[in-house]
C-alpha cells in the first residue's frame, strides 16, 4: 500500500518483463512503477526529477533501471532505449504537464509550445523509439494518459484540452495500424488525482468560467494508485483483446 488506497496486486503478472513508466518520479507514474515491480516486471522508471527517482529505487529495492531527463529531449529517449535493451513489453507514458486554465485567446506561445511539446509530441517520440523493439517481436502494449479534458472543453485550459484530445487521437490511430501486429495501445482517462502536477489558474475568465463546473461536476480526487490499477490493467494479458480503448478512470466524471 502506498497512499491512502490499498489494492491487491497479481503476483507474477509482470514475470519477465520489461515496461517503460514515464514520470514514474511521482503521482500516477511512481505508482504504475510500485505495482508493476510487485508484480514480477522489470522498470525502467523516467523523470526529470533524479531526486525523486533515486526515492523510488529506495522505496522499491527491485530490478528497476532510471532514466533521468526532459523527454523533449531526443538524447533522454535514446538513454531510455538503451537502458531497456532488447526487449521492451510495455510503455506507460504516463508524464505530462498541466497549463495555467488559460483559454484560447490569452494562450502564451511558451505555455502551447511547451504543453504540447511534454504531452503529444515527447509520447509519440518514445512510442516510435519502442514500437520499432516491439514490432520484431510482434507482441507489446502501450497505455497513454490522456484525461477528461481529452472529452469535454470545460475541464482545463485550451493548451491541455487540446494536447490530450490529441492523446486520444494518437492512442486511436496507434492501435487501428499495430494491433493486427499483436501490439495493443489504449489509454486511461482520469478526473482528478492527488498528484504533483500544480494547476494554477492564470486566467479570471477561466475562473469564471469553469468555477461552476468544477463546483457541481467534479468527482472526489482520485488516489494515483487507483489509476495504477487501470493502466496495469490495460498492460497486461488481462486486456488482452482490448485495443483502442479510451477508458474513463474519473469516479464517475463521464457519466455527467
Amino acid at each position: 500500500m502506498i497512499g491512502k488506497v490499498a489494492m491487491n496486486t497479481n503476483e507474477g503478472r509482470f514475470a519477465g518483463r520489461t515496461i517503460v513508466v514515464t514520470g514514474a518520479g511521482s503521482g500516477i507514474g511512481r505508482a504504475t512503477a510500485h505495482r508493476i515491480s510487485a508484480e514480477g516486471g522489470r522498470v525502467i522508471a523516467v523523470d526529470i526529477s533524479e531526486e525523486r527517482l533515486q526515492a523510488l529505487v529506495a522505496d522499491l529495492g527491485a530490478d528497476v533501471a532510471c532514466v533521468t531527463g526532459d523527454l523533449c529531449d531526443d538524447t533522454v529517449i535514446i538513454e531510455v532505449m538503451a537502458a531497456a535493451g532488447d526487449r521492451i513489453d510495455g510503455l506507460a507514458n504516463v508524464a505530462g504537464i498541466m497549463d495555467g486554465f488559460e483559454p484560447s485567446a490569452e494562450v502564451t506561445d511558451a505555455t502551447w509550445d511547451r504543453v504540447i511539446a511534454v504531452n503529444v509530441t515527447a509520447m509519440m517520440k518514445l512510442t516510435r523509439a519502442v514500437l520499432g523493439r516491439m514490432l520484431p517481436a510482434g507482441a507489446g502494449s502501450i497505455v497513454n494518459v490522456g484525461s477528461e479534458a481529452g472529452q469535454r472543453g470545460s475541464a482545463a485550459g485550451t493548451p491541455y484540452t487540446t494536447s490530450k484530445h490529441a492523446v486520444n487521437g494518437f492512442t486511436l490511430s496507434t492501435a487501428f495500424f499495430y494491433t493486427p501486429k499483436g501490439i495493443r495501445c489504449n489509454a486511461v482517462a482520469p478526473g482528478p488525482v492527488a498528484t504533483n502536477i500544480e494547476a494554477p489558474f492564470h486566467s479570471e475568465w477561466a475562473g469564471q468560467r469553469l468555477g461552476p463546473f468544477f463546483q457541481t461536476n467534479i468527482p472526489p480526487i482520485a488516489q494515483p494508485e487507483q489509476l495504477a490499477a487501470a493502466i496495469t490493467w490495460l498492460l497486461s494479458d488481462d486486456a488482452s483483446n482490448v485495443s483502442g480503448a479510451i477508458l474513463p478512470v474519473d469516479g464517475g466524471w463521464a457519466a455527467v
